[in-house]
């Protein structure tokens, strides 16, 4: 006989990151009862930056990752509008684009076939065009042309994570420190995570690469997010610009360094308009990356109802809406919805 009193809980998400929460929220919404379990808190690794870019990969050689980017992004603005509703907190998403320079003539003429092929791959949902740089927010741009996309957007980490994790209590689950794992299992607690998979199966299917990032004190409002040789350049609604990020196989210690005030001066030379802002945060990190560099999803091997979702890498956020519903298709009705390359056994 059941005490009364004791919840019953269908799933227990281990990692309150973005692939966790997320995978919570979407099995939650779903009627399922949620017990999230972490015991260093909402956002406490590497989810809990301060970049948010939600950006596509270009427009060309595709594949089933890149359309699984797209729906995820395209699913991304109302399934976000569902977690602030759940939650009443703002999330701080908004669709506000992405424009890039072109450093000669052949980069435009690349662009400019792009933007032929992203009116087919995308369906119309959103452009890839090329444009006369107009400067102010936009880059330093060598053909005086630039790249916009209206498909980019952007997140606010942080706040993003804490209206998930309200959103999972308001469809009446629970998130916690330490409790007993109940139902099935999903394991998506990073690199941590990584490691246990790795030697539960003997093999390494992943690791960790460290990131820097910094936000500047610049009030950009709802221009779109920039992107120069690699770097992410993203206004917040509160006030700052993130710029972010690098990426490190090789580090001595967690701290900032070096390496990131070299990434802030690449950004305002980029961007003429930052030259003087403050530097409000620097921040460091671990993110994990599956071997197969796409994130990791599916069955545990050799472990019965346990299940993973890990290796968000630079795109977590990115992929989180649509990570989370095939995740929840695959826990709750034994959906298995999840291309070939990011399935568990990619990676061994």
């Amino acid at each position: 006989m059941a005490r009364v009193g004791v919840p019953r809980f269908d799933v227990t998400v281990r990692g309150a990151g973005i692939f966790g929460l997320s995978v919570a929220f979407a099995c939650a919404r779903r009627g399922a009862r949620v017990r999230v379990i972490d015991p260093h808190g909402v956002g406490a690794g590497s989810s809990g930056g301060i970049v948010g870019a939600l950006a596509p990969h270009v427009p060309e050689a595709w594949n089933a990752k890149k359309q699984f980017q797209l729906e995820s992004l395209l699913l991304a603005e109302g399934w976000w509008q569902a977690v602030a509703e759940a939650s009443g907190l703002a999330t701080g998403y908004l669709r506000s684009g992405r424009v890039q320079p072109l450093a000669d003539a052949r980069a435009v003429e690349v662009a400019r076939a792009r933007a032929v092929t992203a009116a087919a791959l995308w369906g119309g949902a959103a452009e890839w065009r090329v444009e006369r740089a107009a400067g102010g927010w936009e880059p330093v741009s060598p053909t005086g042309f630039v790249v916009r996309d209206t498909l980019s957007a952007r997140i606010a980490p942080r706040a993003g994570l804490a209206a998930l994790a309200a959103a999972v209590r308001a469809y009446g689950g629970e998130v916690t420190g330490e409790a007993e794992e109940a139902g099935a299992v999903v394991h998506a607690t990073g690199l941590a995570g990584l490691e246990a998979l790795s030697a539960g199966l003997g093999r390494v299917v992943g690791g960790g690469v460290k990131g820097q990032a910094a936000a500047l004190r610049y009030e950009a409002g709802e221009m779109a997010q920039l992107f120069v040789d690699g770097l992410h350049i993203v206004p917040h609604g509160d006030g700052t610009v993130a710029i972010g990020s690098t990426s490190e196989a090789v580090w001595t210690d967690m701290g900032t360094d070096a390496a990131l005030e070299a990434l802030v001066a690449k950004a305002v030379a980029a961007v003429p308009v930052l030259a003087g802002t403050e530097v409000v945060e620097r921040w460091a990190g671990v993110r994990p990356r599956a071997r197969s560099r796409a994130p990791m999803l599916g069955v545990w091997p050799g472990r019965a109802g346990h299940y993973v979702a890990n290796g968000g890498f630079k795109i977590g956020f990115g992929m989180a809406p649509k990570v989370a519903e095939v995740m929840a298709d695959l826990v709750l009705e034994g959906c298995y919805l999840i291309p070939a390359e990011f399935a568990v056994e990619a990676s061994l």
